[in-house]
């Protein structure tokens, strides 16, 4: 892999399947060097390999994004190696779906930390390299279910909530060192999960997507892209729901 300086480096957490791997794959194609972070090798090197064989730059890093130690220490290798990393998208996320009075403390505390928590760690640990040059990317992907909640997905909602927090704040502290932070907050989108799904219960989904149909992983994708480009400069502490006019 190239050291460049005139490239870019993008790292992206949840990089081995569905929304992730489109972005991965999009930034590539956008002449961005992609690191691809999942909990495995086994996750992240087919995305690597597809991005290889487009004459793309990739790097894979198998991280568990629930645990800070982990983290900065794949922080400390990656910066290390190419001096910093020009555009973070924190993606990462499980669901452990429950009622409240039947969700345990292990459900709870593994999705607030995979999907919550992971995004101060790895913010935390790459945003002073991007200080120090006055430019860089953060972009959170949170959800729909962030802005208006969901039955049975209260751990979910709370930390997805928590993640536009999390932008505001960190876009406040970083805009006057030209660092951008925004969430991108999809409804609906066709992937793995979506597809396992009932008939009846697609069914009922759609009747509250005024478009009438479910999203695409290209359509979050290519928004990330934007912010990800100069083209978004005067754009930060921003929430761009991507789900069909769910969220008016």
């Amino acid at each position: 892999m190239s050291n460049d300086p005139t490239k870019k480096t993008a790292l992206v957490t949840g990089a081995s399947r569905g929304i992730g791997k489109a972005i991965a794959l999009t930034l590539s194609a956008a002449g961005h060097r992609v690191l691809c972070v999942s909990r495995s090798q086994s996750s992240f090197q087919p995305v690597v390999d597809a991005i290889l064989e487009s004459g793309g730059e990739a790097r894979g890093y198998a991280v568990d994004v629930a645990s800070s130690q982990e983290v900065k220490a794949a922080c400390a290798g990656i910066l290390s190696e190419f001096g910093q990393v020009d555009i973070l998208v924190n993606n990462a996320g499980i669901t452990r779906d429950g009622l409240v009075m039947r969700m345990s403390d292990e459900d709870w505390n593994a999705v607030i930390q995979t999907n919550l928590s992971s995004c101060f760690y790895w913010t935390r640990e790459l945003i002073r390299p991007m200080a120090s040059k006055r430019w860089g990317r953060v972009i959170n992907i949170a959800s729909v279910v962030g802005l208006m909640g969901n039955y049975g997905q209260a751990n979910y909602a709370a930390a997805k909530a928590g993640v536009l927090g999390l932008t505001k704040s960190v876009a406040k502290e970083f805009a006057s060192r030209s660092i951008t932070v925004n969430a991108v907050a999809p409804g609906f989108i066709e992937t793995d999960m979506t597809a396992a799904l009932d008939d009846k219960v697609k069914e009922a989904m759609l009747k509250v997507i005024p478009m009438k149909r479910f999203g695409k992983v290209d359509d979050i994708a290519g928004i990330v892209k934007f912010l990800a480009s100069s083209d978004s400069d005067y754009i930060t502490g921003q929430v761009f729901t991507v789900d069909g006019g769910m969220v008016m």
